[in-house]
């Protein structure tokens, strides 16, 4: 059976690893990297993955941490980028670390000696040509202009080529309900709501404003010099850009008191912080208005001053860089189509997750997807018990489309695990991380095989 070509648009973690396991499958690839004949700000080389931001893939442990599980859901899988990643480690404790530049060549010189891969380097301007039937684009957070623009109108999304503002996510289970309560503003209920949809925080006036000095005087981020010229998103202002224009902007902004009664005192308190579901599980709540460039430990120390988030653990601190993303719950179907044209797929971090793990993740799968398509075979999608899974679910329909921004793999994206009626106390901390680890690794292995036997 003669097979057209798959194109593979950008030749980072999540389009080196969508080629090799379409190649591994019998499908011939064609793989597009426009360096070196058109460069970026970040790149130093013309090596495909070449790792940017970092060396580090992050925690190696399967057993107790969520994107560990994820290394072992690939390496299982049979990931390229995994491969040579074990193969050029660098001690770094519990961390997955590699040589960068034996990394990038090793991924370069297997995806160049596969006899089904085609690599051309040049740019693709614009959306693919229409008579490439089958496109994965895993172009990354810096997508050349003409393509971002392409993506753009066809996607009527604006969610591309600006400061994305990230806001912290706190693990719902992390927090005090003895001083925080549930109410929406005026107990009003709004599309789908009950009155009681956000998780209010309250501080009185010596809490704020001691929260107020600590966010202005915190140790914050600095932009890269090619970032330095890129706007701000509106609506997505920085708490600390916020709080310099006077002290009383963040009380009549994102920590508005007015129709909140704290229940301790049944009055309006001095501030609110208010958190909003951030999943469908109901495990993760984003803290509404609180985008930030303050340094991550900086954040975890400040954010904890807030009564009720003294104990917070974080699936997400904040951020702010520059991004070029989709709005993938809204305009992804479950396969990583695009829903407004289904010959393009996508993969890595344009989809909306944060990491090189996550990028590569979403890379195999959409690699996979396209495969079994080629070749008349069931698509089988991991299953959400699973850290592939759960990173899936979560982009193509499982977060919030209207306040989606890039996540990376935590257990809070998990489908939660089963209440057992013979055990009186139900797992928690480390205990629950570890059933949900063995979980995942059995559900993967079972999946793997049933792909394999289809």
């Amino acid at each position: 059976m003669s097979l057209s070509p798959v194109h593979v648009i950008g030749g980072g973690l999540a389009g080196s690893e969508a080629a090799w396991q379409l190649a591994e499958a019998g499908v011939p690839v064609v793989l597009h990297e426009m360096r070196p004949l058109r460069r970026t700000d970040a790149h130093q080389t013309d090596h495909l993955a070449e790792l940017v931001c970092s060396n580090s893939f992050r925690s190696d442990d399967a057993e107790y941490n969520a994107v560990g599980v994820l290394h072992a859901e690939l390496r299982q899988a049979g990931s390229l980028i995994f491969r040579a990643a074990d193969a050029h480690q660098v001690p770094a404790g519990g961390a997955l670390a590699v040589d960068r530049d034996g990394f990038s060549a090793a991924v370069t010189e297997a995806i160049a000696a596969h006899p089904l891969i085609t690599l051309e380097r040049g740019e693709v301007a614009g959306l693919p040509p229409a008579d490439w039937q089958d496109v994965i684009i895993a172009t990354g957070p810096l997508t050349s202009a003409p393509l971002a623009d392409a993506i753009r109108a066809l996607t009527g999304e604006e969610s591309l080529a600006f400061f994305d503002a990230i806001a912290p996510i706190v693990h719902k289970d992390s927090i005090n309900f003895e001083i925080a309560w549930f109410q929406s503003r005026y107990n009003k209920e709004g599309p789908g709501g009950t009155g009681s949809d956000y998780i209010n925080c309250p501080l009185n006036r010596e809490e704020y404003e001691a929260f107020l000095a600590a966010v202005l005087a915190g140790d914050k981020t600095d932009f890269k010099e090619w970032e330095k010229d890129t706007p701000y998103f509106d609506g997505c202002l920085p708490i600390e850009v916020m709080a310099a224009r006077g002290p009383e902007t963040l009380r009549f902004g994102p920590m508005k008191p007015v129709g909140l009664d704290d229940p301790r005192t049944g009055r309006w308190p001095y501030a609110v912080v208010q958190l909003r579901q951030d999943n469908k599980l109901g495990t993760l709540y984003n803290i509404v208005g609180f985008q930030t460039k303050l340094k991550y430990a900086e954040q975890a120390r400040v954010f904890r001053m807030i009564p009720g988030l003294e104990n917070a653990e974080f699936a997400r601190l904040g951020g702010l860089h520059r991004n070029t993303f989709l709005n993938s719950p809204r305009v992804l179907d479950g396969q990583l189509r695009l829903k407004a044209d289904p010959r393009l797929r996508f993969a890595g971090q344009v989809t909306g997750v944060e990491g090189y793990v996550e990028s590569t993740a979403i890379g195999l799968l959409a690699g996979r997807f396209l495969a079994a398509e080629k070749l008349g075979r069931p698509v089988l999608p991991p299953p959400p018990t699973t850290a592939l899974g759960a990173l899936l679910t979560h982009i193509t329909g499982g977060a919030n489309a209207e306040t989606f921004q890039p996540m990376n793999i935590n257990f809070g994206l998990f489908a939660d695990l089963p209440a057992d009626p013979n055990v009186k106390k139900q797992p928690k901390g480390r205990e629950r991380k570890a059933a949900f680890a063995r979980r995942a690794l059995a559900d993967c292995a079972a999946w793997l095989g049933a792909r394999n036997a289809a």
